[in-house]
């Protein structure tokens, strides 16, 4: 009977090379046999590298959707020879695998070196830190599981006095070619030599604590400072803090994800930060002194007489200090008058006295009714 590879990796029959190859990363991680103790596991992963392997390559897809049909010969088990065999055991990194496996089907990549070269991963970690903090900056510590160095073999992957080995099946190259005859003519396929795994050289002897990774998964506590300035969204990159290189490469980057909380009080544009600020009615009239916090403490603003609802009052250098130095902020103090909703006999018939001695103004609505 035949199978539907369309069905098995999920996508639709006009799904794109990116599709494919988006859809069998992720059935690859969650059947492969080092991540999956189910028995049937292996199968699934078989299956869904046929799949692959067929919908990858242009020639073989349109076989099979003629005539429902591929002719795979010898590489009915995944992608020119592959079989997850190659990497069962040995510390594999799906995202090398992914670039071996597509960069000769026409999805790009970083090419072969890259993928060989056995750096440690990324990692991204959140971090949720007040306003204050991140105006001022803050020093945090916190506490992460990672692959980091091993230190019985030093990283090396290898037991005390062993040593790496040039690969005899690759002659040093990480790779084994394949020429086969097809329907379509004759073609070369390349797969990562299964005896070094695609690096070019093995361990003689492997580190018994790593299984010759070079590294231990173990949680660790790191050190992050946070700069001033950092708003919602950035990125602070702490270099060779992330996951371990694979015997004894470079190791990734740690890069911490900000999350600054909502103020109760303050409200950020930038460098700039924001505060509606109640004037009472009276000093709105004659003028005074106004207290308003600012995010290291209080100060006073001079109110001049007069000052009506929606004024601004610009506090210079009570912003936010600027992540790549360009100085920093103010603080926008805005005004709106309050109102008492309670009076007195006497300050009722002070305002009324107040009105009478008030220079009427115009009428504005008349030409306010112009307008229409």
């Amino acid at each position: 009977m035949t199978k539907d590879y369309y069905k098995i990796l999920g996508v639709k029959k006009e799904a794109t090379k990116e599709e494919i190859k988006k859809a069998y990363k992720k059935l690859a991680k969650k059947y492969h046999p080092d991540l999956n103790k189910d028995p049937s596991a292996a199968d699934k992963f078989k299956e869904v590298n046929e799949a692959a392997a067929v919908l990858a390559d242009p020639q073989k897809r349109q076989q099979y959707d003629q005539f429902g049909t591929a002719d795979m010969g010898q590489d009915a088990g995944g992608f020119g020879g592959f079989d997850f065999r190659d990497f069962a055991g040995q510390g594999f990194d799906f995202e090398n695998i992914f670039e071996n496996i597509f960069s000769g089907m026409g999805f790009g990549g970083r090419g072969r070196r890259a993928s060989r070269s056995g750096r440690g991963r990324d990692l991204v970690v959140d971090m949720t830190i007040t306003l204050e903090e991140a105006a001022k900056g803050v020093k945090k510590k916190i506490d992460i599981d990672k692959l980091v160095k091993c230190k019985t073999c030093k990283g090396t992957g290898a037991e005390k006095g062993s040593s790496m080995k040039t690969c005899e099946q690759c002659n040093g190259t990480g790779v084994s070619r394949q020429t086969r005859q097809t329907p379509f003519g004759v073609f070369q396929t390349q797969t990562r030599c299964r005896q070094c795994s695609g690096r070019g050289e093995y361990i003689e002897e492997p580190c018994l604590d790593c299984n010759g990774q070079g590294r231990i998964e173990k949680e660790v506590a790191v050190d992050v400072k946070i700069p001033a300035g950092v708003d919602d969204g950035t990125q602070v990159r702490l270099k060779e803090e992330g996951e371990a290189g694979f015997q004894g490469n470079s190791a990734g980057d740690l890069y911490i994800r900000i999350h600054v909380k909502p103020h109760k009080v303050f409200e950020r544009q930038g460098k700039e930060l924001y505060l509606n600020a109640p004037l009472p009615f009276a000093t709105a009239c004659v003028g005074g002194e106004l207290e308003v916090p600012t995010l290291t403490g209080k100060t006073k603003i001079k109110i001049p007489a007069g000052t009506q609802s929606g004024v601004i009052f610009r506090i210079k250098g009570e912003g936010i200090h600027d992540l790549h130095g360009y100085g920093t902020g103010s603080l926008n103090v805005q005004i709106y008058i309050e109102v008492p909703k309670k009076i007195t006999k006497k300050q009722q018939e002070a305002l009324k006295e107040f009105g009478k001695g008030t220079k009427k103004k115009k009428k504005w609505w008349p030409n306010f009714l112009n307008l229409f």
